[in-house]
């Protein structure tokens, strides 16, 4: 009756983990390097998390379809703060997480519209793009321009049997941590707001930024007037991936799409959750937890920079996110690795998962690239996590 489906490549790994070990990656003892998750405790510097919120019966009825109020109000003044975004409450839609309403905006884009990503990105990108059969451009991001695309790889033509683009971009970039800021991000933004192109950005890792966050939010000087959108979420910089709350930031008109998706779609998102989120985007508690997530975070990187290249990883990593993107040393296959790590109750993410194009073994492929995360871990794990790896390279 259903058609098969693979899991998305997280979960793949994840999968071969739990049959290899009999435990599910992330659990007690486990070294969890293949998920995308932070620490969901306070971090060195950081405010503290609620430890509850009250409810009243009133917040057991169904929640509005675009989210409530209190939140999209939140949302809309975080963004105008620190962004001056020039946007309210009527520009964004809540979702049950990051991943639906990237989906939704893909499911609902017209047939004459293209799909420009570049070749190494976010690994569910890829799944949403096969499922719902879209047309692709895959911009340069490999070995050979060390994953940083250049200015004119962004201006594309719609590819045959379209006439339209949309650019999908995470900024960060999931799995490589290259970040576009400034006057890239201005242009790249001044590129997509014109008539036959839009843009999604992806800002999952806004608050993993090296100096300071950054949003394209910052260079959109009416989102009304562009078919420009901007996915955030409390799952990473908020600390709260199982809270479930994740956003869209575009126009009116776009917006009232997303809750008519919502009507029949999703039924909109637990209202304790949003409540909860709420709370984390007060003002002096969001200014604070962006700085020290960013410092925080700045300091992991370059440690485990550190210890990576000196086992010999050829990184590629950029300024954000809190992955590290490299090269295994020796000549070893991310497969063979996760073998190793596997006996040591660890495990990466390969490469070859966060290839949009999916290539075999080979000329271009990725099977000697690995994605390592550090956002689960403590400063205290740092010795015995590279004990764990020197090891098993």
């Amino acid at each position: 009756m259903l058609q098969q489906f693979p899991p998305m490549g997280v979960y793949e790994t994840l999968f071969k983990f739990a049959d290899a070990t009999q435990e599910y990656m992330g659990d007690q003892g486990t070294h969890p390097w293949a998920q995308g998750y932070p620490l969901t405790t306070q971090v060195p510097g950081g405010p503290a998390l609620p430890a509850q919120i009250e409810l009243q019966s009133t917040d057991l009825k169904y929640p509005k379809a675009t989210g409530e109020s209190e939140l999209r109000e939140a949302i809309s003044d975080y963004y105008n703060a620190h962004y001056d975004a020039g946007i309210s409450p009527d520009h964004v839609a809540v979702f049950a997480g990051g991943r639906p309403g990237l989906l939704a905006t893909l499911a609902f884009l017209e047939a004459d519209i293209c799909v420009a990503v570049e070749e190494t990105e976010y690994t569910p990108y890829y799944d949403m793009l096969k499922l719902l059969g879209r047309k692709v451009h895959y911009i340069p991001s490999n070995v050979d321009n060390k994953f940083r695309p250049e200015t004119k790889d962004y201006d594309i033509d719609p590819i045959a049997g379209t006439s339209r683009v949309l650019l999908v971009k995470s900024n960060p970039c999931n799995p490589t941590g290259v970040t576009m800021t400034g006057a890239a991000l201005s242009g790249l933004v001044n590129a997509y707001s014109g008539d036959g192109r839009g843009a999604l950005f992806d800002e999952a890792y806004e608050f993993y930024c090296d100096p300071a966050p950054e949003s394209a939010l910052r260079y959109i000087e009416d989102i009304d007037n562009t078919d420009i959108f901007v996915s955030g979420a409390a799952t990473k910089g908020l600390q709260v991936p199982g809270m479930r709350v994740g956003w869209i930031i575009a126009a009116k008109r776009h917006i009232e799409i997303f809750r008519n998706y919502s009507s029949f779609g999703m039924g909109g998102v637990s209202r304790a959750s949003q409540l909860y989120v709420t709370k984390l985007l007060s003002p002096h508690r969001v200014a604070h937890a962006r700085d020290a997530i960013c410092s925080f975070y700045g300091s992991q990187r370059k440690r485990y920079r550190t210890g990576l290249e000196a086992l010999g990883f050829e990184l590629a990593t950029g300024d954000g996110g809190f992955y590290h993107w490299g090269q295994l040393p020796n000549g070893l296959t991310a497969d063979t690795f996760n073998q190793r790590l596997f006996k040591h109750r660890s495990g990466i993410l390969p490469g070859p998962l966060c290839d949009m194009r999916r290539r075999k073994t080979g000329t271009g492929s990725l099977e000697h690239f690995v994605r390592f995360s550090f956002g689960p871990l403590g400063p205290e794990t740092y010795d015995n996590d590279m004990q764990i790896i020197a090891r098993c390279v």
